[in-house]
């Protein structure tokens, strides 16, 4: 065997590699349709004076990406007629791929302001199609990794070519939405979309037999074939539950209500029924998971005369839950809570910073690509390199507490923007900012999201860190994309009451609350640190010991 190539070697190696080229530009075909669905999306909504509110239920769509996992079993074992010919990654992805290139011509086809009902169930299905792209892109990844183009190499480039995809569908579309329309620009990013589908034709792809049983959790004991099925029925009901209740209330939401008749509240469903479908898919997945570990399990003759599709459900929706909760314990419950909640003081808005820029402080579309997308870019790659350096000066328990102590501050820049910004122009004197040539209230903006941004990166940087931290190295791959999908479901679920609210109390108002919420995450790694500081010790202890 050759020697591991390493460094420089490493990277010239994979210049030549095609995987690599393939891995951009699929990193690329990623991020296309998920600025485009949860974030520019919002923009064009607030351009047509659709109301907050809307926006906060139709924002909804991004928890086809916090419930990605549930279908990913399907996704990775079946496989597609007539494209299978294709290879079962390439099929995959040529399918999504067509499919979000029509949907977003439809999207350009439709009014959302006449006909926001069709415009929502367009949106849910391309969104369904980008979580279902984004598992198929994940497993090829993982599938054609070799010692030149390794794993971590193609997850670099992955986020490169997601990076591309954000100014491209951020900062781009805004740009040409200001010089042609909306439908427009849509319509041209449908094409694009066909562009990736003919580059993946040429993507390699490593030819696995259908039957072949490998998975990165295969041969892992199972339990008997009545308690494997009861476990996976009660969690497919709670999950089946609650995505049925939020369907149903979107759709009620997007239906213009009867003469006389009052329309549904985003407000009063999440108050109401938001903690029972945290319960239902986060707590009774946990508690049941536990218990499996408790089940006697299969040998593997038994096993192999078991249900190969029902095994392999199991180990990927049951097995990683399972191993967390019997290492953790009830620490567990905690180290959900904090994946939850630690970003929610920044997700939480997220859908609606376009309107706040364009339609509340009226800035043009060509300032906030700038500010946001362009200046906001680099800000975030500064944040995400403070989080390295503290990452490595201090350790990764300060560090997250640092990042979810200014996620939530920065939240008060913008209430701060909100209401005049004199506070954020009283900074910019302090530092002279003022006398930097720029339009005052530009730089205002530009401050703002430099807070923001920065904050966002050192805090993604030290979440990413902590999650990479709680998955067992045996279980990384799949624990790493449960844990990380979670982190949608809270600010999801309470986007559609934020819209409302903020329609009524105003952005300001909210900012502070948003601050507030954050504050709840900044309490949660005070206990998360409490909880792991006697582990830590007496794991010192051992190796001083040794």
């Amino acid at each position: 065997m050759s020697e591991k190539l390493k460094g420089w070697a490493l990277a010239r190696a994979a210049a030549r590699n095609r995987k690599t080229a393939a891995m951009l530009v699929l990193g690329f075909a990623s991020g296309i349709p998920f600025v485009l669905l949860i974030g520019t999306l919002n923009a064009w909504l607030g351009e047509l004076k659709v109301s907050l509110a809307t926006i906060g239920v139709l924002s909804w769509i991004g928890l086809a990406y916090a419930f990605k996992f549930l279908w990913s079993p399907v996704v990775d074992r079946a496989q597609l007629p007539l494209l299978s010919r294709l290879g079962r990654r390439r099929s995959w992805l040529v399918l999504c791929q067509g499919a979000l290139a029509v949907l977003l011509w439809m999207l350009a086809a439709t009014d959302p302001v006449t006909a926001i009902g069709s415009f929502a169930v367009l949106a849910v299905i391309a969104a369904f199609l980008s979580a279902t792209q984004d598992v198929v892109i994940d497993a090829w990844r993982i599938e054609v990794a070799d010692e030149t183009a390794t794993v971590d190499l193609l997850s670099a480039i992955y986020q490169l070519g997601n990076r591309f995809a954000a100014l491209t569908g951020g900062a781009l579309a805004l740009v040409l939405a200001a010089r042609l329309s909306w439908p427009t620009v849509y319509v041209g990013f449908g094409f694009v979309m066909l562009a990736a589908l003919v580059m993946t034709l040429f993507t390699p792809e490593e030819r696995r037999d259908p039957a072949d049983e490998s998975s990165p959790l295969a041969g892992h004991s199972v339990p008997e074939r009545r308690q494997r099925a009861i476990v996976l029925t009660i969690v497919a009901v709670c999950w089946g539950w609650a995505i049925f209740m939020l369907g149903s209330f979107m759709v009620a939401a997007l239906t213009p209500p009867a003469p006389g008749s009052i329309a549904p509240s985003a407000g009063t469903f999440t108050q109401n029924w938001g903690p029972w479908i945290i319960v239902a898919t986060v707590i009774l997945p946990a508690l049941i998971a536990g218990w499996t570990n408790r089940l006697p399990k299969l040998d593997g003759e038994s096993e192999s005369r078991s249900g190969g599709f029902a095994n392999h459900c199991y180990r990927a929706l049951i097995l990683p839950l399972a191993e967390i909760v019997g290492r953790l314990r009830w620490g567990a419950f905690l180290v959900l809570a904090l994946i939850l909640l630690y970003r929610i003081a920044d997700s939480i808005w997220a859908p609606f910073a376009f309107p706040f820029y364009l339609s509340e402080l009226q800035y043009t579309n060509d300032e906030v690509a700038f500010a946001s997308k362009l200046f906001g870019v680099v800000m975030t790659i500064i944040g995400v390199a403070l989080g390295g350096v503290m990452l490595a000066a201090w350790g990764r328990m300060p560090t997250l507490l640092a990042g979810g102590i200014v996620a939530a501050a920065s939240n008060l820049l913008y209430a701060d923007l909100a209401l005049g910004g004199a506070g954020i122009d009283g900074f910019a004197q302090l530092l002279f900012l003022d006398h930097s040539g720029i339009e005052p209230r530009m730089l205002r903006l530009m401050i703002a999201i430099s807070g923001e941004n920065i904050a966002g990166g050192l805090a993604g940087t030290a979440f990413v860190a902590y999650i990479s931290s709680i998955t067992s190295r045996e279980y990384s791959a799949v624990q790493y994309a449960l844990l990380s999908s979670m982190t949608f479901l809270v600010g999801a679920l309470g986007r559609a009451a934020t819209g409302e609210a903020i329609e009524i109390y105003g952005y300001a108002n909210i900012f502070f609350l948003t601050a507030g919420l954050g504050g709840v995450a900044v309490v949660l790694v005070l206990a998360e640190w409490w909880r792991g500081a006697p582990r830590t010790s007496a794991a010192a202890s051992e190796e001083m010991t040794a």
